[in-house]
């Protein structure tokens, strides 16, 4: 987890992927899915297709979904 200085905090995710064609972005996608443990359906690229910041929606259970973002970021 990376904060700034105003508050606003993400995830720091390193990829493999190529950046062209949507390669990165699709990657991104497949591993927030599997990490959370819901379908690549669910995951959708909200914003920054194009930006090193992202910003992503998750479909599913708040509380499930909280519980497996809690045991990625400790």
């Amino acid at each position: 987890m990376v904060a700034t200085a105003d508050g606003r905090r993400w995830l720091s995710v390193k990829l493999t992927a190529a950046p062209s064609d949507g390669a990165a972005n699709e990657a991104l996608v497949r591993l927030v899915a599997k990490t959370l443990g819901v379908a690549k359906r669910d995951v959708t690229l909200a914003s920054g297709a194009t930006s090193r910041l992202k910003r992503l929606h998750v479909s599913g259970d708040p509380a499930a979904l909280a519980a497996a973002l809690q045991r990625v970021i400790g």
